[in-house]
């Protein structure tokens, strides 16, 4: 079946990361109907094994599907290292799959010639290897260098941000010494962007932090546009489920979209 521009943009990550994925889309096409699902059950993801990210996202997939969305943006990082060719599997000809690695390649190898990148982001993600790989692929005079910052996620879910907790894992994380003279930071993962003030700050402003979330965004506006799917006129209907409802979930989401969004737990798994 052809798809049309009505149909909603389904999104998913482990938690509330995807959530700034989902503002900045919003934020850039405020036509879309999103169907957002955070496997606040799983996460993170970054500490499982690739067999149960592929199920979940798997799982997930046909859940988005069912709700005839036009775009499935895997909005996870790990998911999207580990997973992305079951997701495009899993939608077939019914949908178009983005994942959030991809973009964030083409921006580096578009704004960097030469010089020392770090990447930042969950076990899974770093382990797989996949940025390094992919943008060594189209640019051999980088240098990218990876630290694995696993605390992050589990930090930012339980609400430790802005805070003395949330600096000193910041601190001892970004002090390594493979993150000396770097000239950008990618935030490897979803989650991050939550905290890019503070990362920005440790590095006194002098280094270029990749925000995946608003690449994302413009990514998808011109795939959208390209396929002549683009929404300019729907009201706002957007749903987001999750697979396990958390009061920070339900907290990190208003300062986000600055009201009260409505949760819907759903059960994929039983």
């Amino acid at each position: 079946m052809k798809s049309n521009p009505s149909q909603p943009i389904g999104l998913f990550d482990s938690g509330v990361g995807g959530l700034t994925v989902a503002h900045a889309i919003k934020s850039l096409l405020p036509g879309e109907r999103l169907v957002y699902f955070g496997d606040t059950f799983h996460l993170p993801y970054g500490d499982k094994s690739n067999e149960s990210v592929k199920y979940y996202s798997e799982r997930i997939t046909d859940f988005l599907l069912q709700y005839n969305c036009k775009v499935i943006l895997i909005a996870c990082n790990t998911a999207s290292a580990i997973a992305l060719q079951e997701v495009k599997k899993k939608a077939g000809k019914s949908a178009l799959v983005l994942n959030v690695i991809d973009p964030v390649v083409d921006f580096v190898n578009s704004h960097f010639t030469a010089g020392k990148i770090g990447v930042i982001g969950t076990k899974g993600t770093i382990n797989s290897g996949t940025y390094k790989k992919k943008i060594n692929e189209k640019n051999s005079q980088l240098e990218i260098t990876s630290v694995p910052t696993p605390l992050l996620v589990p930090m930012i879910e339980e609400g430790f941000i802005y805070d003395d907790i949330s600096n000193a894992i910041i601190r001892a994380y970004l002090s390594d010494v493979r993150l000396e003279d770097i000239s950008g930071l990618i935030l490897g993962c979803t989650h991050y962007p939550i905290i890019k003030r503070q990362i920005e700050k440790f590095f006194n402003f002098n280094v270029r932090i990749i925000d995946s979330a608003v690449i994302m965004a413009e990514r998808l506006k011109q795939l959208l546009e390209q396929k002549y799917l683009l929404n300019t006129h729907a009201k706002r209907d957007d749903r987001f489920y999750v697979s396990d409802y958390t009061d920070n979930f339900a907290r990190i989401a208003k300062l986000f979209f600055e009201e009260e969004i409505k949760l819907e737990k759903v059960d994929l798994w039983t």
